[in-house]
Formats: C-alpha cells, sequence, structure tokens
C-alpha cells in the first residue's frame, strides 16, 4: 500500500507555507507518489493552481483545508472558552458534493466568523458535512489540545462527536512526529482513544516546505511574517527541521509501529475523487421586459441605437451589425451584453459619468449602438474581431471607466440588482518581488540597510524581473554574489522565498457576478474593510467560467463633468463633449507646444517632449503618439515622425499595404494593422488573423512557423489564399511577414488607444477654451496630493491665471471660478471638514454673505467654528473679505468666542445681557473693537498658508528666484514621486540638479563620530528629502540652515518608498549664482542726464552681481568691471526704478555652469 501526504500547506497559508505549487507536485512526483492533497490554513486560495499543477505532473490532486473551529459559535466575538480561540480541523473532498461543501465551509469562515482568523462552527460542520472527510489535525487540534492537558474524557467526546458529524467511516485520527516530546504523549493518547472507539488512524506529517534543507527559507519567512530577526529569542519558530515533504520511506519508518495508519492515507486519496469544470460559461440571466426573449430585446435596443448613430446608412453598416449580433448569439454572449448595457444604461442616467470606452469592445457596432462605447468604430478602422473572435471562444472582456467618486453607486446598484450572494469583489495577491524580498530578507537577518539598499538596487527595475534573471542581466551583482559570502547567503535564502504570496487585496476594479450564489463556484473571503471578496483570481474565475467585469475608477472623468457643470453655471453654456470638434486645429496646436500638465495621458515629462516633436493635426495622431509612446514602439517614434513630416519619404513594401498603413505614416503601429494585412494580403479571415496576431505576440514559434507558409504561399485546405495568389512576391511577402513579427510583441490595441485619445483630447479641448474651469475641476480632483496641487498651481500661474486663497463668502468646498482667478476651495482647509463648509454654504446662501468676524461667529454654531477651526479659517485667509487684517482678527477671535458662549449660557438661563438691554444705536459701542496691530509680514502670512492648507497660496517664498531656479534645475522635486506603476521620471542613479528651501533639518552622528545631515528641500512643486554624508556635510554646514535656498546636485535613489531621495553631491547657495544687472537709457542725451545717479546708487551696494548699461538707440553695450558688482536686491532696485522708471532696469539671472566658469 503506497503513502499519500494529507496535510500539505503551500505558499497560501501566507507567509506560514514557502512551498511553491509547482515545485510541490514535482516533488511528489519524484518521490513517487501517485496523490498529494492542499491543506492551507483557513483558504482555498491555491486550489486551482494546485489541481493544475498535480495532473500536469500526473498525481491526483485531493482538495482540502485546514480550517479553525470556534469553540463555541462562529459569532462569537469575546474569548469566552477559556484559552483556546480556535481549534485546528483538516478537511478534505472526497467527491463533488464534497468540494462544494468545502467551499461554502470556507466562505462562512470568512463571511460570518472572522475574527483573527475565519472561524467556523459546529453548526457550519453538521450542515455541510456531506462528501467530507476530517481528519483530527495537528497539536492545535481540539482533541491533541485535550489530550495535551491530560484531558482524557473531553478529548473522548471530542473524538464522538466529529465521528457523529461526519459519519462513519469519514473521521480520522491524526498523528504526527515532528520530534517535538509533547507529540508522542499526544499520540498515545489517540492510539488509545482509536482503540477504545474503534476510530481509523491516519500518519501525516505537517508540511510547510519541501525539502529538509528549506528549514532555513522557511524560518526566514516566519521572521518577515511576525516582524522579528532570526536572531530575536522569543519569537514563532518551527524546531527541529522536521516540516517537510517525506517519502514514504522516512514516513513508515517513523511510524513503523502502527503501520495501518500510513495505508489508511492512501486509502483515503482512492476515495478523493473532484473534477472541476473549465471553459464552461456561468453567465447570470438578464431579466428582460416582458414580451421579449433576450434575443429579441438585444436586437431591439441594437435597433434604436443604430437609428440614431447612423442615420444615413446605405445598408452595408447595418449588415455589419447583423452580423456581430449573430456572431454575439453563436457564441452565447446576448446576455452578457444586456448586462453590460444595463448596468451603463443606469450610470448614464443617474448622471455618473462613463468612459468612451477601454480596450478592445471599441471595435463592436454592436456596443457603439448600445452606447456601451462611444467611439465609432467605422471611423477609426476599428475590428470587431480584436474584440470577439467567431474562431477562438473567449470570454468578451468589456471593462468600463466611470467617475471614480460615483463608481461606487454602479456597483451597488449591480449588487441590488443581481442579489449580494451573487455579486463579489476579486481577490489579488502581493508577492515578495524580487527586489522587495531582498530588503525584507536582509532585514530579518539583521544584515546593514546599505548592503540590502546596495543590492537590492543591482536588480534591475524591469517588468517581472527574477533573482535569476538579474545576476545573469547585472554581472556588477553577479560578481558580488560569486566573491561575497554575505551577499550569496542573502540572495540564495531571498530566491528560494522570490514570488512567494505576502498578502491578500482587493482588486481594484474586477467586480465577479454570478448565475446562482457565488460559492457554489468560488469560495469567498473578506476584504481588510469588510468586503466580500472571491479567493480565486481574475483569470483562475475567467477560467471557471465566471463573468467578470471591471468597473474602473477614472478621475480624469470626474474633472470632465465638474468642468462641465463649472461651465454652464459660470458661462451659461452647455457643452456637449460628444458633439465638440476632435480636430480644432487650435487644440491641436496647444497640445504640440508641451504645456500639457492636466492633460489626461500626455502630462509625462516624457509625452511632453514627444508631443511637442509630434505636433498633432488630428485625432489619429494622438491615438498613434498614445500607441507608440511605450518600451519598445518608442524606437518606431523617428520613422513615424519622418513619414508625417515628410510624406514623400513614406515606402509601402507592397501597393496592397498603402491603405491600411496610410493613417501611420507608413508604420505598423496597432494590433488591427496585422490583422488587416494578414486578411487584405493572404485572404485570411478576420477570425483567423487574430489568431496569428496572438501567436506572433505571445512569440508562439511553430504557429509563426506554420502561418508563415499559409500567408505566403496559400492553405486550399484551410482556405486560406495567400500573397502569391493575390500578386505578391514571395520575398515580399516574407519581408511583410517578419516586419509583422518585429512589431506584434509590442503592437497596441487601436481600441483601447482610440478610447483613450478622446478623453486625452476633451481634456486639452477644456483647458484650452475654458482653462479656468477646467483647472478648477483639476485641482479639485487632486485635493488630497499636496505635490500635484503644487505643480497645477505653478501650471495655473504660468497660464496667468491667479490663485485666490479660500472665502467664507464665495468659496465652495472645492476650487472654484471667481473672475479672471481660480478661488481654493474650502475643504482644503486642515482641521475644516467637508461637514462644516455644507453648514457655511447653506448659511450663505440662505441669510446672505457674513459681513463681520463676529457675524460669523454667531451665525455658525461651537461645533462648526470653535477655537481651533476659527483660527485654521483666518490664518488660510478665508475670512480676508470681512473687516479687518489677519492678525487683528486672531487677536480678537478667543474674545468673540468667549462672548458668544456666555450669552448662549445667559439665553439658557433666562436672563437678558447688556446687549440684548442697549438701544440700537447705542450697540456699537458694545461690538468688540480691533487693536491697531497692522498685518503680519508676507513671510509669515506664507508660513500660516502652508500650515493651514498645506501650501503657498497668496504666494511662494521661492516666487522671485523663480527664474534663478528654472534655469538651473534639472529636476523637481515631483520628479522624484513613484507613479502606480513604479515609475518616476527622475531615474534612480541619475545626476541631478534640484533647487529650493531647506524647511527641516536633522543631523546625527555616524558610527565614525562624524555627522551627515537629512535634509527637506522644498521647491516651486513639493518637497524630497536629501541625504548629506559627512565629507560634504562638513564642507558646506554654513550653508545647510533652515530657511537657506541652495541648488544641490546629487545622484538620485528610488527605494520601497513613494518618494525618491536625493544623495547629495554638491551645494551651491542661491546668493553665490551672480546676475546681471542691466540698465536701459533711451539714447545717448538721456545717458548724460543720468549716469552721475546712477553711479552714486550704485556705489553705496556692494555684492556679486555685474553691471552692464544699454544706449537703447545707440545699440551700444558697456559693462563695469568687478569692482562695481553690486547686490541687486530690493533697496538697490526701488532707487533704479526712481531714477530710470521700473522698465529700464532688469535684473538676469546667470546659472550654474556659467558660475563654474566664472570661479
Amino acid at each position: 500500500m503506497a503513502f499519500t501526504h494529507l496535510h500539505v500547506h503551500t505558499e497560501y497559508s501566507l507567509l506560514d507555507g514557502s512551498s511553491k505549487i509547482k515545485e510541490l507536485a514535482q516533488r511528489a512526483k519524484e518521490l513517487g507518489m501517485d496523490s498529494m492533497a492542499i491543506t492551507d490554513h483557513g483558504v482555498m486560495y491555491g486550489v486551482i493552481d494546485f489541481y493544475r499543477a498535480a495532473r500536469e505532473a500526473g498525481i491526483k490532486p485531493i482538495i482540502g483545508c485546514e480550517v479553525y473551529v470556534s469553540p463555541g459559535s462562529r459569532f462569537d466575538r469575546e474569548n469566552v472558552h477559556g484559552e483556546d480561540r480556535y481549534y485546528h480541523l483538516v478537511l478534505l473532498a472526497e467527491n463533488n458534493e464534497g468540494y462544494q461543501n468545502l467551499m461554502k465551509i470556507v466562505s462562512k469562515g470568512f463571511v460570518d466568523g472572522f475574527y483573527y482568523k475565519p472561524r467556523i462552527d459546529e453548526e457550519i460542520l453538521r450542515t455541510y458535512h456531506t462528501g467530507i472527510i476530517a481528519l483530527s489535525a495537528c497539536l492545535a487540534g481540539e482533541i491533541p489540545r485535550y489530550l495535551e492537558r491530560n484531558l482524557y474524557e473531553e478529548a473522548k467526546k471530542a473524538a464522538e462527536k466529529y465521528r457523529e458529524i461526519f459519519g462513519e467511516g469519514n473521521f480520522f485520527l491524526e498523528l504526527q512526529d515532528h520530534g517535538i516530546p509533547m507529540q508522542r504523549q499526544v499520540n498515545q493518547g489517540i492510539l488509545r482513544l482509536s482503540k477504545e472507539l474503534s476510530i481509523p488512524l491516519v500518519a501525516t506529517n505537517d508540511c510547510h516546505y519541501i525539502n529538509a534543507d528549506d528549514w532555513e527559507p522557511h524560518d526566514i519567512l516566519l521572521c518577515i511574517q511576525t516582524g522579528k530577526k532570526v536572531s530575536d529569542a522569543n519569537r514563532m519558530r518551527y524546531e527541529g527541521g522536521q516540516y517537510y515533504v517525506k517519502s514514504e520511506e522516512e514516513m513508515r519508518e517513523l511510524f513503523r509501529y502502527i503501520p495501518e495508519a500510513i495505508d489508511n492515507t492512501h486509502r483515503i486519496a482512492e476515495r478523493c475523487n473532484v473534477e472541476i469544470e473549465f471553459g464552461v460559461t456561468k453567465l447570470p440571466r438578464y431579466d428582460v421586459p416582458e414580451g421579449y426573449t433576450s434575443w429579441e430585446y438585444l436586437n431591439h435596443l441594437c435597433r434604436r441605437g443604430f437609428a440614431e448613430r447612423y442615420p444615413e446608412d446605405d445598408g452595408t453598416l447595418k449588415e455589419r451589425l447583423e452580423y456581430e449580433l449573430t456572431t454575439i448569439k453563436n457564441m452565447g454572449y446576448v446576455d452578457y451584453f444586456l448586462i453590460v448595457w444595463d448596468f451603463i444604461n443606469y450610470a448614464r442616467s443617474h448622471g455618473i459619468a462613463v468612459g468612451p470606452g477601454r480596450g478592445s469592445a471599441a471595435g463592436s457596432i454592436v456596443a457603439y449602438c448600445l452606447k456601451i462605447t462611444n467611439i465609432d468604430p467605422i471611423k477609426y478602422q476599428l475590428l470587431f474581431e480584436r474584440f470577439l473572435n467567431p474562431e477562438r471562444v473567449s470570454m468578451p472582456d468589456i471593462d468600463v471607466d466611470f467617475c471614480y467618486e460615483r463608481r461606487q453607486e454602479v456597483i451597488d446598484y449591480v449588487v441590488e440588482k443581481y442579489g449580494k450572494d451573487q455579486v463579489a469583489q476579486i481577490v489579488t495577491f502581493g508577492t515578495l518581488a524580487a527586489r522587495g524580498v531582498i530588503r525584507d530578507v536582509g532585514r530579518v537577518m539583521d544584515l546593514p540597510y546599505s548592503l540590502c539598499d546596495q543590492v537590492s538596487k543591482m536588480v534591475p527595475a524591469e517588468l517581472n524581473i527574477t533573482l535569476e534573471l538579474a545576476l545573469k542581466k547585472n554581472p556588477e551583482l553577479k560578481l558580488l554574489y560569486d566573491t561575497d559570502e554575505q551577499v550569496k547567503k542573502l540572495i540564495d535564502m531571498s530566491m528560494r522565498l522570490e514570488g512567494l504570496p505576502r498578502h491578500t487585496s482587493m482588486h481594484a476594479a474586477g467586480v465577479v457576478i454570478s448565475r446562482t450564489a457565488i460559492d457554489e463556484y468560488v469560495p469567498l473571503s473578506r476584504g481588510s474593510d469588510g468586503t466580500i471578496t472571491t479567493q480565486f483570481t481574475m483569470t483562475t474565475l475567467e477560467e471557471l467560467g465566471l463573468l467578470k467585469m471591471d468597473f474602473l475608477g477614472l478621475r480624469t472623468l470626474t474633472v470632465l463633468q465638474d468642468a462641465v457643470e463649472m461651465i454652464e453655471h459660470d458661462c451659461g453654456k452647455k457643452l456637449d463633449l460628444d458633439t465638440i470638434d476632435y480636430n480644432d486645429r487650435r487644440v491641436m496646436e496647444a497640445i504640440g507646444t508641451g504645456k500639457n500638465e492636466g492633460v489626461f495621458q500626455l502630462e509625462s515629462g516624457g509625452f511632453k517632449t514627444f508631443m511637442k516633436e509630434l505636433k498633432p493635426e488630428s485625432l489619429e495622431d494622438i491615438i498613434a503618439g498614445i500607441s507608440l509612446y511605450r518600451p519598445g514602439p518608442m524606437d518606431f517614434i523617428p520613422k513615424y515622425l519622418k513619414g508625417k513630416n515628410d510624406p514623400a519619404s513614406i515606402t509601402y513594401t507592397c501597393p496592397q499595404l498603402e491603405h491600411i498603413l496610410s493613417p501611420t505614416y507608413g508604420c505598423i503601429v496597432y494590433q488591427e494593422q496585422v490583422m488587416q494585412i494578414v486578411r487584405d494580403l493572404a485572404g485570411y479571415t478576420l477570425g483567423r488573423s487574430d489568431l496569428v496576431r496572438r501567436a506572433m505576440s505571445k512569440k508562439k514559434a511553430s504557429v509563426m512557423a506554420k502561418e508563415r507558409q499559409n500567408f505566403v504561399y496559400g492553405n486550399a485546405e484551410e482556405g486560406v489564399k495567400g500573397c502569391i495568389a493575390n500578386g505578391i512576391a514571395a520575398e515580399t511577402a516574407n519581408r511583410i511577414y517578419d516586419d509583422m513579427t518585429d512589431f506584434a510583441k509590442y503592437a497596441f490595441n487601436k481600441s483601447h488607444a482610440a478610447a483613450y485619445a478622446v478623453v486625452s483630447y476633451q481634456t486639452a479641448y477644456l483647458k484650452y477654451y475654458y482653462p479656468k474651469e477646467f483647472m478648477a475641476a483639476l485641482m479639485t480632483s487632486v485635493m488630497d496630493n499636496v505635490t500635484k496641487i503644487s505643480e497645477y498651481i505653478l501650471a495655473c500661474r504660468n497660464m496667468g491665471i491667479r490663485i485666490l486663497p479660500p472665502d467664507i463668502n464665495e468659496g465652495v468646498g472645492g476650487f472654484s471660478v471667481s473672475g479672471d482667478s481660480i478661488r481654493y476651495g474650502l475643504s482644503a482647509i486642515k482641521s475644516v471638514g467637508r461637514a462644516v463648509v455644507e453648514v457655511i454654504i447653506r448659511e450663505r446662501e440662505a441669510n446672505g454673505p457674513f459681513s463681520t468676524l463676529e457675524d460669523f461667529i454667531n451665525r455658525m454654531s461651537n461645533k462648526e467654528v470653535n477655537k481651533r477651526t476659527l483660527e485654521s479659517f483666518i490664518k488660510s485667509g478665508a475670512l480676508d473679505s470681512l473687516p479687518g487684517t489677519r492678525k487683528q482678527k486672531l487677536y480678537i477671535s478667543p474674545e468673540l468666542l468667549e462672548n458668544k458662549a456666555r450669552d448662549k449660557k445667559t439665553v439658557m438661563e433666562g436672563q437678558l445681557s447688556f446687549f440684548d438691554l442697549a438701544p440700537e444705536e447705542d450697540r456699537e459701542d458694545f461690538r468688540v473693537a480691533f487693536p491697531e496691530v497692522g498685518e503680519f509680514d508676507k513671510d509669515d502670512i506664507l508660513a500660516f498658508e502652508k500650515e493651514t492648507i498645506g501650501i503657498y497660496v497668496s504666494g511662494h517664498p521661492m516666487e522671485k528666484y523663480q527664474e534663478l531656479w528654472q534655469k538651473n534645475v534639472t529636476a523637481k522635486t515631483s520628479d522624484f514621486i513613484v507613479d502606480e506603476d513604479g515609475h518616476t521620471v527622475a531615474e534612480d542613479g541619475a545626476v541631478v540638479v534640484v533647487g529650493g528651501m531647506i524647511t527641516a533639518k536633522k543631523v546625527k552622528t555616524t558610527k565614525t563620530n562624524q555627522l551627515m545631515a537629512f535634509i527637506s528641500l522644498e521647491d516651486m512643486v513639493g518637497t524630497i528629502e536629501v541625504l548629506i554624508f559627512p565629507k560634504i556635510y562638513e564642507k558646506n554646514r554654513a550653508a545647510l540652515n533652515e530657511e537657506s535656498k541652495v541648488f544641490l546636485t546629487g545622484r538620485v535613489s528610488i527605494g520601497d518608498d513613494p518618494v525618491g531621495k536625493l544623495i547629495c553631491e554638491e551645494v551651491i547657495p542661491f546668493d553665490e549664482i551672480p546676475g546681471e544687472l542691466w540698465l536701459q537709457f533711451e539714447d545717448q542725451g538721456c545717458y548724460t542726464e543720468k549716469i552721475d545717479a546712477v553711479m552714486d546708487c550704485l556705489r553705496n551696494s556692494e555684492g556679486k552681481d555685474r553691471v552692464i548699461l544699454y544706449l537703447k538707440q545707440e545699440r551700444k553695450i558697456k559693462r563695469l568691471s568687478a569692482g562695481w558688482a553690486v547686490d541687486a536686491g530690493e533697496p538697490l532696485l526701488a532707487n533704479l526704478y526712481d531714477i530710470l522708471g521700473e522698465k529700464n532696469v532688469k535684473v538676469v539671472q546667470k546659472n550654474i555652469e556659467k558660475n563654474r566658469k566664472m570661479h
């Protein structure tokens, strides 16, 4: 009789099991086993992967779970049963009914019983016990726990209870031996129970890793889970190194005194037979109105939409519509389209912004007629078969963008319509990725941070990089690995743990809708915010035939909607973005200037430069731009630009390519073009051409070689004509095939690019024609992101739009338009919540604007206006429209609040105050008067704005240095921010110049007793941290004080933090960069008349700025010698303005390079 492992933890016992599923199945095969179980802690995350890997390795998968059983009710949240919060119990699915029940049991643990762990109880076991075999589990099981405490009778009762629940022959007592003395004691009790109760025995090994030598990486994994170091004395550990996948011989040797316990494992394995069904769709039914079938209703909706979309059709497009509808019906997706139409229709009819489309769905006329998409597939030559291929049955994929603030409303609608037991969100797994795992393992091994950081940064920052690949790609890393024992161990341990899932999270957009209760197909879990999610990932759900939708929240849609509403409110113009001119020359020219802050997809530094070169003239150019500006296709940009700027240089390999490639100036840019070439040149059907495109993009060599033959020479049996039959020479056809193969791996889906280009254009259109409304809506959307706000405020200033402070008499929650300026939103003020803002606006609208500070305090309750919020209002400038300066208001506000509190108390006690008794004409005498204290100076006002809003509004301490700053920096602080894809504008390791004001400084002593500094440097758009090592700090200490303005040259360091750092190599104070003071005289006569007064002024000033005299009429220049260098600050400039007039005096800033040459 053989042996089967029935107690096995995989990588999905998160941070507790280190066995990678594929390696696990392979190891079982190597050991000559014919079956193996998966029993992760409380979850079934890995069962589908395990099922497939086991089948692939030729062993039988046994689906199970080690569940947590609550001693009382699963609903108990207090520990009412002594020290045991839960017990372990191993459950195995004997058949498909058992598998269904296991999913329900595990789901209930999360949905009902989650308290530290997903717990179930006796009630659940009794309800769903059919088809399940149970084992009494490890030392944490209920029976072993009693035996451990010498409570034999309780253990006996528990064993009888489980036998009664699962039925005779379905409950086994589990023996384990990992060299722990307690286990041997427990095993004695288990043997006695088995004998007395005739309950069969089963021997297991609690497998947490695969090979015996994996104990060390597994130990490191436990430390990552618990936040400990390997050297810590008191921490969780698996002693003895016995928790690996043992061979049958090892297990028989361990349990030689009870061979039947080994044999029983295989008997159980033979009983367990679960078949999981893949690829059969389980679409929910759409409830159609009475009198229609689903098919009829879809046709009805499409005909109605078609008449609206294509009123001029001559019958050609009607034919394509019929073809698409027939394909949809034959593939069984009628209800799918109705479901999508329904929730999009709900969103549109409830004023929730919906994107124009996403992905390949924009290629469908049916989707366009149903208003699922908003892009004409005919106009932009988009292909239906790229979306739904009749020759490749796979679920269609319609992803939809919604306004990010109201996306949840659409999900709620779907939940309500189909029932909350039929809709769930989808799980994703965060993994121990190549760079991160080195830092995690290094921390646990207590290695120096600098070493881990150095090694981590040697791993190329590429998509899907692995440590094995990194060692091949980076010779420096390989050398360190081969020569440094410490680094070798760090990388070896990291490689064993790399790729393991470390935590679950919720897919940002995925929602699954099922025909019946979801837990009939998929086990459920609970997200950190309590949301119910599936335990299987998106790809697994699709393989199981479930309907997956992406409900994406797109911030830009909210911006567009808000801007359009503002335009209607402020300009009285109702703008419909669907009907604007999409080839407006002025908008295209604006995009071509590269000033694209806030323009969707086109606002990164690289894109701005590309748009300057591209100078788009039509939406087609923007579609191509979005498709080309990615790693890979970027290499084709020069060819595309050459074709655009010099049409005579465009050549086509054969004339038949011209109509396909002319929109992209002779370049293959889109996947759809690959499909069209294959169809038009070689006579493929579009469905088959999509299969060729997929083979090329996935580099399937065998398929590509076969298709090359078909493409060039044809294949009569399969109905492919071939290029030669179309008069294209074999050599030419092969060259075209090579070009397609080269590009297909990079080619972009035109449908997706077209949809996004529409949104890009809409934002650019609003920015050009309605800049104030657009920028106000844009800044409202990023209100919580101070760096982005700073960036956009700078863009507004460059566009000539002033930013005004918040105002209680005019402002609203978000940014708003005020004349030719933009007013800061009230909600941005710290300690002022949205609710307070709503009360202020309501009061203002009901009873008119506030007239004085006292009036404001009296009309608000203490809840809205207390000492803290009132101070914030004053400091932020929100009360500037009321009489008095900010300083005066801060002085008297405590007294006014006190008066109000006293008056309130008086009224409650039924008394009258002096104020009430005084006649109307004398009441003024009782008002609190403003003291004569003047106003705060400019720097204080700016500091208060920064304190209360997080940003400078009425100016910026760096304002007067803006020209100098812009001339010298090669990177802004915003370039150090890591985006959602993990990229930064400033590249890791690059040498850059940043400039700004030091806002914080921390000095630390190194191990060698030297001083180093960490400073915060703030520029016009944000803040970064700068590390200054001892040598540089010692040399520049005098220049590195708070509020000093400095340029810093250094190396960019991008780690795991959301913002990178700078390692400083050089410090140059702003005032060490001399400027040039230009003084202009109208002519020689003016010069003669005024030069003496000018020279007297210059004589009284000393500094580093050189003086240049310019005679306008004679066009003569005279540079004064270094001895006449002055300090071109405000006192000197004021005197010169008096003599020459402001327009004739100008300070020109030099840059760092010139300064270096001068020294």
